[in-house]
């Protein structure tokens, strides 16, 4: 059984289909990266399973039990960190993170507890006394991580959690969800990519309100259409043109011409393809001396834009 289930989940404002019969499941203990372009649905599927919405059909399941017929014991196991991050510049981090702990009703040692290891994992001991306002942004973000997992949740839902960061804050915030993500489940929407390569081990995209994708990332990848590209560098008589007549050859790129007769070229496979071995052959029986002959992995920009790209 898996841990987090969507069965046909749909969502409606007014004329506007923001979530179409969307259906997954989340095995406990997955970091899975959910991404989409803007207004996919990815933010009212997050604001759904955490309970700030409804579904207008389908069923949300948390180890088995659909949420809605439980709905307070449900949100005590899930930790939710919305894309805005709403926090109250005026208070401090103490009496805020002691707000939260009292709408959680954590009381006792275990709200000691809790919000002792909330705080040392974030690492806001240094802001703990100051006020939310005069933090920067990298530790506002960290304040609402910890706001999201100090009542120990099984789920924690993470919308753009580095979205406004430079670069060094985004590396530091990705390290501390890969840190959270080993005692939890995470689902994890992002627009930059390349986190979900370093983070996600799974990953989901919505376009246009309806799942058109779920996999482990290598294998979408190397799925993704023109994914399979050969860079070939080589000094010899019409290169290009005889790369571009080999069996699986979609496209010729010529990259640079260089000195002593060297052509560099990007070869475009199809799927699944691997010419390294007929290029080689190529490069042997026309006398060809080659100076490098290596295949590139497809990209998630690539998959990305292939899934989501707009129809003419």
């Amino acid at each position: 059984m898996s841990f987090l289930t969507l069965e046909n989940v749909s969502k409606r404002f007014d004329s506007v289909v923001a979530v179409d019969k969307v259906s997954f499941a989340v095995d406990r203990g997955e970091v899975v990266g959910f991404l989409g372009p803007n207004a996919a649905g990815k933010s009212t599927t997050m604001r759904m399973i955490t309970q700030y919405l409804e579904p207008d059909t389908g069923t949300i399941l948390l180890d088995g039990h659909p949420v809605a017929d439980a709905p307070r014991e449900a949100k005590r196991r899930i930790g939710y960190l919305p894309e805005n991050n709403p926090l109250y510049g005026d208070m401090l981090v103490v009496d805020y993170l002691g707000f939260v702990a009292d709408l959680r009703m954590l009381v006792g040692p275990a709200r000691r507890t809790s919000l002792a290891e909330a705080v040392a994992s974030t690492g806001i001991e240094s802001v703990y006394y100051r006020p939310i306002g005069e933090l920067s942004k990298g530790f506002r973000q960290r304040v609402g991580l910890a706001q999201a997992i100090l009542h120990r949740p099984d789920l924690l839902v993470l919308d753009e959690p580095t979205e406004g960061l430079d670069p060094n804050q985004r590396v530091e915030i990705r390290r501390l969800i890969g840190e959270l993500g080993r005692e939890r489940t995470v689902l994890l929407s992002t627009h930059i990519l390349s986190e979900v390569q370093q983070s996600c081990s799974r990953l989901l995209i919505i376009n246009k309100g309806k799942i058109v994708a779920d996999g482990r990332v290598e294998q979408l990848i190397a799925e993704a259409e023109g994914a399979v590209q050969i860079t070939v560098e080589a000094a010899g008589k019409d290169v290009a043109g005889a790369l571009a007549g080999l069996a699986g050859v979609r496209r010729v790129e010529a990259l640079r011409a260089g000195a002593e007769g060297r052509v560099a070229a990007r070869v475009s496979a199809e799927r699944g393809a691997d010419l390294r071995p007929a290029v080689f052959e190529l490069a042997k029986a026309r006398g060809w001396s080659l100076y490098e002959l290596h295949q590139e992995s497809g990209s998630l920009e690539d998959l990305f834009r292939q899934l989501t790209r707009e129809e003419p």
